[in-house]
């Protein structure tokens, strides 16, 4: 499927429209002159974003579109969309459907042919990359990690794995349990940086290993949004957390199939089915070849 999106006719339009993480100079023409244009803007939270339409003596009509009415609102959406009108999408801070709404509203533009036009702008991760000091190129961005403790200690096994600098986003309010986390994971020497209150008056960089990071977050309550980053890993750590990662989420060589379909469901808590299915996988075998070894 192709999208030329200046060339359709009789047909509304979907605008992706960033907007300030905090200084609102950042505000581009574009983004400025989409609000005015379109018919109606949908925002995370009109009340927050009517300060910026203010601001910009920008009159648009608003529409709530956040986490709690995307189902209910998406039809109502495309059929104004279908009839001709033009609408932007915001979000309270930064670029829409990275870590905010909009991407289920993207997926159902695109399934009935509705040209979704995304403009470019302030973006809280890679701004805190390019000024991090760490190896900006290549990099990989997670956004926010789970809050349970064990969830988030299993997500940073996963990103240990990776050799790129790792980007996350954090409450100020989970900082302590984050990083005590990342120092689990990672070991008290590994290179760190915290980013708050990006653009605004009070924005700092916060620069130091895993150990120091946890005893700062400790000792000081930081306030404002978070980026944290994690630095990136030469290919051989990367190659021995992997290989560590893997001999502790699979089950001994020396056990029968059918006792490694016993241990996948009792460690990794998962079905039969699905225990199956992770033995056939480890094994290089059919998943009927071990159903049929468990059920002879």
């Amino acid at each position: 499927m192709r999208q030329q999106s200046y060339r359709t006719e009789g047909k509304g339009k979907l605008f992706l429209v960033p907007t300030p993480i905090g200084n609102l100079e950042d505000m581009t023409f574009r983004a400025v002159n989409t609000l005015r244009d379109v018919d109606l803007i949908l925002a995370e939270d009109t009340r927050h974003t009517q300060k910026l339409l203010n601001h910009f003596e920008i009159e648009t009509p608003q529409k709530s579109f956040h986490e709690h009415n995307t189902q209910e609102r998406i039809p109502q959406v495309i059929e104004w969309l279908q009839e001709g009108k033009t609408i932007a999408q915001v979000s309270d801070a930064g670029t829409p459907s990275i870590s905010d709404p909009g991407f289920e509203l993207v997926q159902a533009c695109v399934e009935v042919g509705i040209p979704v036009i995304p403009l470019p702008g302030a973006n809280a991760g890679i701004t805190a990359l390019i000024a991090s000091g760490l190896v900006p190129q290549p990099f990989y961005f997670y956004g926010f990690l789970p809050r349970k403790k064990k969830e988030k200690i299993e997500a940073l096994e996963q990103l240990r794995t990776h050799s790129e600098t790792v980007i996350l986003y954090e409450s100020p309010f989970r900082l302590k349990d984050t990083f005590s986390a990342i120092q689990t994971v990672y070991g008290e020497q590994q290179s760190v940086v915290l980013c708050r209150e990006l653009t605004k008056t009070y924005e700092e960089f916060i620069r130091g290993t895993a150990a120091e990071l946890v005893a700062l977050v400790n000792e000081e309550e930081l306030k404002g949004e978070c980026c944290i980053l994690i630095g990136s890993k030469n290919p051989d750590e990367v190659t021995t957390a992997l290989a560590g990662a893997l001999e502790e989420n699979t089950p001994d060589a020396t056990l029968s199939i059918a006792e490694q379909v016993e241990w996948f469901m009792e460690h990794q808590n998962l079905t039969q089915k699905d225990a199956i299915k992770a033995v056939a996988k480890h094994l290089g075998l059919k998943k009927q070849e071990v159903y049929k070894e468990i059920h002879a």
